[in-house]
């Protein structure tokens, strides 16, 4: 039917949109974030208005560089790895469009923290 061929389509288009960012590969000690999203709505339900969101400085690892490279050539590991959410800080970083979806880029050692699940 004309409904299923409309939804399917519109589930090939979110997915395409999802998964612009693995087109994007770091360089280096370089990692591509998303920050986390801040909350619409308060504890009670009330939707928030744009002013009385509190910006969050933590983000989700999309996408991580193979690392630096030390004075005797060899490769010092990332601190982070892809699905991390980490600590960001609150200027810095290198902001990036891929497909109407904002990224930020930071190096491994601007993360401040990894939040581990328990």
């Amino acid at each position: 039917s004309f409904e299923g061929l409309l939804r399917l389509s519109l589930s090939i288009c979110s997915v395409k949109m999802s998964q612009a960012f693995k087109r994007f590969v770091p360089l280096a000690d370089r990692l591509l974030v998303q920050k986390l999203k801040a909350e619409v709505k308060s504890a009670g339900g009330v939707l928030l208005p744009d002013s009385a969101k509190q910006e969050i400085n933590q983000a989700t690892v999309f996408a991580v560089g193979a690392g630096r490279k030390n004075a005797k050539g060899e490769v010092i590991p990332m601190g982070c790895k892809v699905g991390d959410v980490v600590v960001i800080p609150r200027y810095g970083g290198t902001e990036i469009k891929l497909e109407n979806e904002e990224y930020q880029i930071y190096r491994d050692e601007d993360i401040v923290g990894i939040i581990k699940s328990e």
